[in-house]
């Protein structure tokens, strides 16, 4: 998948869920319940030593959901996400020689970003899709807005402290593509394998953001 079509993606489903499990294994039937109400998409992070294995685990079971590696801090997560079949990598923060390594091994990137600053070492290298990271903490809706008077063409994607309270807020700014979400895949509902629990929560996701 290129750049863009991640990006497109991203637009048609507008929620992402944030994924961290502690067995690789629950990534099948997550991946799964994901599915099957309406949310063909995961981005699974490097939170827990499980990360790279759910990443392989979701690529084999399900080549069509569009899989993103998180919270890639390292040259070598970048590697391992890449050979554990991740669509794109996305970073809780810019860091250049991790974009760079992205662009070598040409798999797309999400850089984290903040700030002006962190937003022009983005363009500086070419990319104008970031997460915007943590986004309530940074000021949140506000926030994007400000930055988006001279960043206008920047596509963003807020995650870190979106809700059900606050997400079609955000959706409402013409610029942001999709939320990062893990209030509808909570750590605790996998662990207890509750994937009716989780399903019903992902359903509710889905509609609100349509």
């Amino acid at each position: 998948m290129t750049d863009t079509e991640i990006i497109e993606k991203l637009g048609q489903l507008k929620v992402v869920p944030v994924i961290a499990v502690d067995d690789a294994q629950d990534i099948i039937p997550l991946v799964q319940t994901l599915i099957d109400n309406g949310l063909p998409v995961a981005e699974i992070t490097f939170r827990s030593a499980a990360g790279e294995e759910a990443i392989r685990l979701a690529r084999q079971h399900f080549p069509d959901v569009l899989i993103a590696a998180g919270t890639v801090l390292t040259p070598a997560q970048v590697v391992a996400a890449k050979n554990a079949g991740a669509d794109c990598i996305v970073t809780p923060g810019f860091n250049p020689n991790i974009v760079k390594l992205c662009r070598d091994l040409d798999v797309p990137i999400i850089p984290g970003v903040n700030n002006p600053m962190a937003i022009e070492a983005a363009l500086e290298l070419g990319i104008n899709a970031v997460k915007f990271f943590p986004a309530e903490a940074s000021g949140g809706v506000k926030m994007i807005k400000a930055l988006l008077g001279p960043y206008g063409d920047l596509q963003i994607m807020p995650t870190g402290g979106i809700s059900p309270a606050n997400i079609n807020a955000y959706l409402a700014v013409p610029n942001v593509v999709a939320c990062g979400g893990s209030w509808f895949v909570d750590k605790g509902l996998i662990k207890a394998k509750n994937w009716a629990e989780i399903g019903r929560l992902v359903r509710e996701a889905v509609e609100l953001v349509r």
